[in-house]
C-alpha cells in the first residue's frame, strides 16, 4: 500500500551525518567511497586553513577566500588537478576543456568561449522552453496521482535542452543507452579506488584497466552521436541556425588559428554532453524537492512565474522578471553544489595563508563546505533564498562559488542558470509538487552531489 505525502516545513533541509571523532586513515578511506560529503568534520565548518596527512600524502584544506583567490586565480598555474580526479574523470572526459591543461586548455578555452556567450542565450532559452513544453506532457501523464520520480524527469529533460541546444539532435535515441552507461561507469569506477590515491600517474591501478575498456566503450558512442549528428545536417536545409556543434567544428583559436581535430571534438562533445546535462538536472532535483518541502516558497515562485508570459519567444525577456526563481536556485546552489570538492596538488613551493606549501602538498576547497562554513554564513544550514534576492548584501568573494572560479570558473554557468530558472518558473507555475512517502534523502557526493536513493513525490495541476 503507498504511504500518504507528508509535509515538511523546516528550513533545514537533510543533510549526511557527521562526526567530531578523528577518524584513522582506513576509516577515511571508506568514508570517501562511501560518501565523501560525510568526511568533514565540525572543525571544517569552522576553521579557515585545515592541515592533515592522508595515505602519506600532506593535504591542506581551505575556507579563508583570500587563500583560495591564491590559489585557483592569483597563482593557478602552480596547482594543477590531482591523480585521482584524472583517474576518475579522463575515461569519459578524455583531455577536453575539463582536464586540458596548460597551453591545450587555453587553446580549449579561447575556441569554445564564444559559443557560450551572453549574445547566444536568447537562442538558448528558446531551446529550453521548446523542451520544458513538452516535459510538463509528460509530467502530466506520468503523475495521474501516481508518485513521479523527478530525478529522471529532469535528467530526460536537460538532456533533451543539451542535444537541441548544442547538437540541434533529439536524444531519445540515445538518452536510455547514455544514462545506463554514465549509471554503469559511476558505480564501477567513479569512486577512487585505494591504490588510485597510491600509485603514479604513470602506472595504471587495478580499476584503470576497466576504466580503459570502458573509455573505448565511450568513445564508440559518441562517435555514433557525431555521426548521426552529422547525417542530419547533411539533410537540413543550407539556411538552418547554425548550433554550439556547428560552431565548435568551424571554430578557430584566436592566436593560433587552430581548430579541434576528431578526437578533440569528441572530448568536447562528451565534456558538454555530461557538464551540460548531469550538473543541471541535479540541481533542478535539489531545487524541486527545497520547493515540496517548503511549500512557502513553491507558492512564491508559483506566483512569480504565473504572472509572465514564459512563451519560447519571450523566455530570455522574462529571466530578469524572475528574481525569486533566481534565488531558490543560487539558494539550492548554496546547499546543494553540483561539484562539492574542488582538488589540486601543488607543482612548486608556496605559501598559502603565511603557511609553506611543499610540492605533492594536495589543496582542497570544497564549496559543500565552504557553502556552509561558520564564518562565512549566518544560519548556514537553513534554505533561505532571501539571502540572493536584489538588494541583499553580496555574498563575501570567495565564499560563494558553486560554479568554481577563476580562469577555470565552469564556461556554461550562463547557460545552466538561464536553464535552471525558467525551467523551475515553468514547472512550478503548472504543478503544485508534494513530497511522497515518510523517508528523508540524503545528499551523496556521487561524482555530482545527488540523492542517495530514488525518491519520488506526488504533482497535481495548478488552477489558471
Amino acid at each position: 500500500m503507498l504511504d500518504a505525502p507528508l509535509p515538511h516545513r523546516t528550513s533545514e533541509l537533510p543533510r549526511p551525518p557527521m562526526t567530531a571523532r578523528e577518524r584513522t586513515q582506513l576509516e577515511a578511506f571508506l568514508v570517501l567511497r562511501r560518501n565523501p560529503l560525510e568526511l568533514w568534520g565540525p572543525a571544517a565548518y569552522r576553521e579557515e586553513i585545515l592541515r592533515g596527512r592522508f595515505l602519506g600524502r600532506e593535504q591542506i584544506m581551505i575556507n579563508a577566500p583570500d587563500a583560495i583567490r591564491h590559489v585557483l586565480v592569483a597563482n593557478h598555474e602552480n596547482y594543477g588537478r590531482n591523480i585521482g580526479t584524472v583517474r576518475v574523470l579522463q575515461p569519459v572526459l578524455g583531455t577536453g576543456l575539463f582536464l586540458a591543461e596548460g597551453e591545450a586548455w587555453r587553446h580549449h578555452r579561447r575556441t569554445m568561449a564564444p559559443a557560450l556567450a551572453p549574445r547566444t542565450m536568447p537562442i538558448l532559452a528558446r531551446h529550453v522552453v521548446l523542451a520544458t513544453e513538452e516535459a510538463e506532457v509528460a509530467l502530466g501523464r506520468a503523475a495521474g496521482g501516481r508518485p513521479v520520480d523527478l530525478l529522471r524527469h529532469m535528467q530526460n529533460l536537460a538532456l533533451t535542452i543539451a542535444g537541441r541546444s548544442m547538437f540541434s539532435l533529439e536524444m531519445a535515441a540515445f538518452g536510455d543507452e547514455l544514462r545506463a552507461m554514465l549509471l554503469r561507469y559511476a558505480l564501477a569506477y567513479a569512486r577512487p579506488g585505494f591504490l588510485d590515491l597510491l600509485l603514479p600517474g604513470s602506472v595504471r591501478s587495478p580499476l584503470d584497466v576497466g576504466r580503459a575498456a570502458f573509455r573505448k566503450e565511450w568513445l564508440r558512442f559518441i562517435d555514433r552521436l557525431i555521426d548521426a549528428r552529422e547525417r542530419q545536417a547533411e539533410r537540413a536545409p543550407a539556411d538552418r541556425p547554425r548550433d554550439l556543434f556547428d560552431l565548435l567544428a568551424a571554430a578557430r583559436d584566436p592566436e593560433t588559428g587552430a581548430g579541434f581535430d576528431r578526437a578533440q571534438l569528441r572530448d568536447e562533445v562528451a565534456t558538454l554532453i555530461i557538464a551540460g546535462h548531469e550538473t543541471t538536472a541535479a540541481t533542478l532535483f535539489w531545487a524541486c524537492y527545497a520547493a515540496a518541502r517548503l511549500p512557502e516558497h513553491q507558492e512564491r515562485i508559483a506566483q512569480e512565474a504565473a504572472a509572465l508570459d514564459l512563451s519560447p519567444e519571450n523566455a530570455s525577456a522574462a529571466l530578469k522578471r524572475l528574481p525569486y526563481t533566481r534565488a531558490h536556485l543560487d539558494e539550492t546552489l548554496r546547499l546543494y553544489p553540483p561539484a562539492f570538492l574542488i582538488v589540486r596538488e601543488a607543482i612548486g613551493p608556496d605559501t598559502i595563508g603565511g603557511r609553506r606549501i611543499a610540492p605533492g602538498t594536495v589543496v582542497s576547497v570544497s564549496p559543500w563546505v565552504l557553502h556552509r562554513h561558520r564564518r562565512r554564513w549566518r544560519n548556514p544550514d537553513a534554505f533561505d533564498p532571501t539571502r540572493f534576492l536584489p538588494g541583499a548584501p553580496a555574498p563575501e568573494r570567495f565564499a560563494y562559488m558553486p560554479f568554481g572560479a577563476g580562469p577555470r570558473v565552469c564556461i556554461g554557468a550562463q547557460f545552466a542558470l538561464t536553464e535552471a530558472t525558467l525551467v523551475l518558473a515553468r514547472l512550478l507555475r503548472a504543478f503544485r509538487i508534494e513530497p511522497f512517502g515518510s523517508g528523508t534523502v540524503v545528499p551523496r557526493g556521487f561524482v555530482t552531489t545527488q540523492p542517495d536513493r530514488p525518491i519520488r513525490f506526488l504533482l497535481s495541476r495548478r488552477a489558471h
